[in-house]
């Protein structure tokens, strides 16, 4: 039976800091991290999608936490093909014409991998997520795509999220496997609402011996419209998530670790979910 961790997909998310999830006296950058880190062994760095991370922070959050936390990264917008503002590029790259452009692509690249140096090399790198958009769905140039990818991050832990729901329908999700398993990508499972017509199939593939990931997006009906909170708003029922807990045991009984990452971001919704999973794992 491999490790499962369970956690959260974010730590700083405002709406969570207003909640009174943090005790008075650690609701400052180091102190929330700090405090995240005694309730929970895994935690998703959301804000990576939306600018660069950086190495001073990277070393920063190596130090606040204990050994075995672990850190799944999500990468740049830019990286996986969604529209990047020219503001989240870093200043000396604004002024390039095209964001698109090879030599902006392959220089976000270069600092993407060193800010999240200092967490390879402190063993706190659990994961770089690469969350693909709804429109990248199964063909050729998707599959040049990933293999690009596949030589930019030789030697990194990578997990890969689809948004596009053909990629897990039964007459393609084989191919996906073959395909993500031939990069050595873990294939990221999803939790969300199956009633709409971008819903992904909550199937549980494993295409790594090392990894495998479980992302909890809520259940709303908003999915795909609305406001951010209209998306993420949704409380876990103890049933929903003890549904689960057979086929989190399966998964960890064929890799090395499993990550399972609670997405409905609304005020402590995430890490309360996460807690009583955890319990529930546990037989609690």
């Amino acid at each position: 039976m491999g490790e499962i961790l369970v956690g959260a997909c974010s730590w700083t998310d405002p709406a969570l800091v207003r909640s009174g999830w943090y005790p008075k006296g650690s609701r400052d950058p180091e102190g929330r991290l700090r405090h995240y880190a005694t309730r929970l062994p895994v935690v998703e760095v959301d804000s990576g999608y939306y600018a660069l991370p950086s190495a001073r922070n990277s070393r920063l959050w190596v130090e606040r936490t204990p050994d075995g936390f672990v850190f799944d990264v999500k990468a740049f917008s830019l990286l996986t093909g969604h529209p990047t503002r020219r503001g989240a590029l870093p200043p000396d790259l604004r002024e390039v014409p095209d964001p698109t452009d090879p030599r902006v692509l392959d220089a976000v690249w270069e600092r993407f991998a060193e800010a999240i140096g200092p967490l390879r090399d402190g063993g706190r790198l659990g994961s770089v997520l690469f969350q693909f958009p709804p429109w990248f769905r199964p063909g050729a140039p998707a599959g040049e795509f990933l293999a690009q990818c596949a030589e930019r991050t030789a030697k990194w832990p990578v997990s890969v999220e689809f948004r596009h729901p053909a990629w897990w329908r039964e007459e393609q999700a084989d191919a996906t496997a073959t395909l993500l398993r031939g990069h050595g990508f873990a294939a990221v499972a999803v939790d969300m609402a199956q009633t709409l017509p971008s819903s992904v199939p909550p199937v549980t593939p494993v295409t790594s011996p090392r990894l495998g990931v479980v992302r909890f997006h809520g259940r709303s009906t908003a999915w795909g419209a609305g406001s951010k909170e209209d998306r993420f708003r949704y409380e876990y029922a103890d049933a929903e998530l003890a549904e689960w807990v057979p086929r989190l045991r399966a998964l960890a009984a064929r890799v090395e670790r499993l990550h399972v990452l609670f997405n409905n971001c609304c005020a402590d919704a995430a890490v309360r979910a996460a807690e009583r999973m955890r319990a529930l794992l546990d037989g609690g």
